[in-house]
């Protein structure tokens, strides 16, 4: 997966929108205010891109154990995300699904007045 791909993936999401709340490096993309994907830029220039996804943590500690490209969240919490190493040994299907599996968690966790001022958008 590209640069370009990640960033249309993540954006294609009802409510998607895009930050770069800590530096000019690490781009985020956010659903309802709160983070779901966060990737630096600077490492998909270098030829190294990770994404930090949200992820069910005992979902977490199996794709851990069966993929060497999925760790522990850098500088996250480690029981609730994952780095995840894109053009690793993460098919891009895999790595779709990751996306979708954190930005409904986060979805999830939103009042339900957001989520239905959400759901709303572009209906």
């Amino acid at each position: 997966m590209n640069i370009q791909l990640y960033f249309d993936y993540c954006l294609s999401k009802k409510g998607v929108t895009e930050h770069f709340p800590f530096d000019e490096d690490t781009l985020v993309f956010k659903v309802g205010g709160k983070m779901f994907a966060l990737s630096s830029l600077s490492e998909w220039e270098k030829g190294s891109p990770s994404a930090n996804l949200k992820c069910d943590p005992e979902k977490a500690d199996e794709l851990r154990a069966e993929y060497d490209g999925i760790n522990p969240g850098w500088h996250m919490s480690k029981v609730h995300w994952n780095t995840v190493k894109i053009n690793a040994d993460v098919p891009d299907k895999l790595l779709k699904k990751l996306i979708d599996d954190s930005y409904e968690l986060v979805f999830k966790s939103l009042t339900k007045k957001i989520q239905t001022e959400i759901t709303e958008l572009e209906n």
